[in-house]
């Protein structure tokens, strides 16, 4: 029996596809073997030793300490695509508030009415200061076009907008989702200079920090409408706030609020909206139980932030799954030891990410446990795990 601890309230559709003869599930369990999370921060969580994965069901994990899993040879899962089309939405949603003040023009009906006006006098007087751009023929430029990115490129070419992309990590996979029409640049200057409209879809890393600052916004448009449904630290807030006051920047929507950005009136909130809907969470954490089961039972890794992705039918009577440091010789340690027991490998692969490598073996032949042990004992060897 596998034992799996949640975090959070994970939807039922995804709980539903833990087999409850294999599966113990609850947010009370001991010494679990997986994890399920979407928010809950596991920073400072003790793991047990026996713990094997993290699955999370949503794309950001920064409440789960990446490194100190990597050491300790779990395996990080996240949900990618799963909330893209909730997150595409309220991104058209964010274009029409920051283009026809929506949200003001609204408060100032229910203003005037609450002052004892009647409003049908009012309102055509005073709907000329809310007026704002239609989104048709105008330009919007994104920055990484993933998942999300990809589907919001594609709808704003679909609602007549010249659309500007910027990624210099460009998968295939990505490439092939968008439509021909979509001007891809190798610069991102290009598309600052261009676009009336900017969506960043990246990860948050030490890198994409505070990507949008003051030298970035100076290359902008004058009134560029900037939309942040990523992470609140893509942005550098002060910049933000300087640049609205200047009217460098004419709006700015934030999934990600503080109270200072609530300082400037261009500033419109949401609380962290982009893959709220119940369509979306439903589809988290389906991914999430799949990656993580499909982990434990075959050793296949799909969708990991620090395991490369293995996928290959299992062979054999038993496979071995061995989490390492990508260093050299290792392979062939890891085979030399497998021999010394006459092992007949039936397939084997062996990949690598970063610092870190994972080999999966399958073979014909049950081992003697000591020859277990001693691949465990190799230098640069994390974690062995045995599935018969």
């Amino acid at each position: 029996m596998y034992h799996i601890k949640t975090f959070n309230k994970i939807s039922p559709m995804g709980l539903s596809k833990l087999d409850r003869e294999t599966y113990v599930v609850s947010d009370s369990e001991e010494n679990e073997d997986g994890i399920l999370v979407r928010s809950a921060k596991l920073l400072d969580y003790q793991f047990p030793r026996n713990l094997l994965a993290i699955s999370r069901a949503g794309v950001g994990v920064n409440n789960i300490p990446i490194d100190r899993c990597s050491e300790n040879g779990i395996a990080v899962f996240s949900t990618p695509g799963a909330n893209a089309n909730a997150v595409k939405e309220l991104v058209l949603c964010a274009m029409l508030l920051s283009s026809r003040d929506v949200e003001g023009s609204s408060n100032w009906v229910r203003s005037q009415a609450a002052a004892g006006v009647d409003v049908t006098t009012v309102v055509e007087k005073g709907k000329s200061a809310f007026a704002g751009p239609e989104i048709y023929k105008k330009t919007m430029g994104i920055i990484g076009l993933g998942a999300i990115g990809a589907l919001v490129a594609n709808i704003c070419l679909s609602m007549g907008m010249n659309v500007y992309g910027y990624d210099p990590f460009l998968s295939v996979d990505s490439a092939l989702r968008l439509d021909r029409h979509i001007h891809v640049v190798k610069d991102v200057n290009e598309l600052y200079r261009r676009a009336d409209y900017i969506t960043p879809h990246i990860h948050f890393t030490e890198k994409t920090y505070h990507t949008i600052d003051a030298a970035a916004i100076a290359n902008m448009k004058r009134g560029v409408r900037i939309i942040n449904l990523a992470r609140g630290e893509i942005v550098d807030d002060d910049a933000m706030l300087a640049a609205l006051d200047t009217g460098k920047v004419s709006w700015y929507v934030t999934d990600f609020p503080n109270n200072k950005l609530l300082q400037s009136k261009r500033v419109i909130p949401f609380p962290h909206l982009g893959a709220s809907t119940p369509e979306s969470e439903q589809n988290c954490a389906v991914m999430a139980v799949e990656e993580l089961t499909e982990y434990l039972e075959t050793g296949n890794v799909r969708n990991s932030v620090n395991l490369p992705p293995v996928n290959f039918p299992r062979s054999g009577v038993m496979r071995m799954c061995i989490i390492h440091k990508n260093i050299p010789a290792m392979l062939a340690n890891i085979t030399r030891l497998l021999s010394k027991d006459s092992a007949n490998v039936a397939n084997l692969s062996n990949k690598s990410r970063g610092d870190y490598a994972y080999t999966v073996v399958d073979l014909d032949t049950e081992i003697d446990h000591t020859v277990i042990d001693d691949v465990t004992a190799l230098s640069g060897v994390i974690r062995v795990r045995v599935i018969e």
